[in-house]
């Protein structure tokens, strides 16, 4: 039988949905705003890539704390491997991306670097990763 949902439940994904895109897009763009730096060696580029890793993990925290919310909330339900794979993603997104904000908080080269650039794609694989998970519907009752 399926569960219905009503429009709090889809307000609330998609509100959900909106603020999972923003670590995406913005630990994507410090990918790319690595790889500027890298090529050009213009240090606005790397601080570009310091403020979108900052903002990401704002947001990145606050989807954190509400997957881990519906992880506790769904622990009767039979759906726990993609809520708990879903919070591990973003856990270790934001793991990444702390540790990231900090590489990039160094001075010049010393902040990008190959360290750095392959923190940043870790830190947007696990950023995509969590989305997959999340934006697949593998989460929904509704689903099952």
């Amino acid at each position: 039988m399926r569960r219905q949902i009503g429009p709090v439940g889809r307000a609330t994904r998609a509100a959900y949905g909106v603020l999972l895109a923003f670590p995406v897009a913005l630990f994507s763009f410090a990918v790319a705003t690595d790889i500027a730096y890298l090529r050009t060696a213009e240090m606005q580029w790397s601080n570009f890539s310091a403020w979108s890793i900052t903002v990401g993990l704002v947001f990145g925290g606050v989807a954190l704390v509400c997957a881990l919310l519906a992880l506790l909330a769904g622990l009767r339900s039979g759906r726990r491997a993609p809520r708990l794979l879903h919070a591990a993603a973003l856990a270790l997104m934001c793991l990444l991306g702390l540790i990231n904000a900090f590489k990039h908080s160094q001075d010049a080269w010393s902040s990008v670097g190959a360290f750095g650039l392959i923190l940043s794609i870790l830190t947007a694989v696990a950023a995509l990763v969590a989305a997959l998970v999340a934006y697949s519907g593998a989460m929904n009752e509704e689903a099952a």
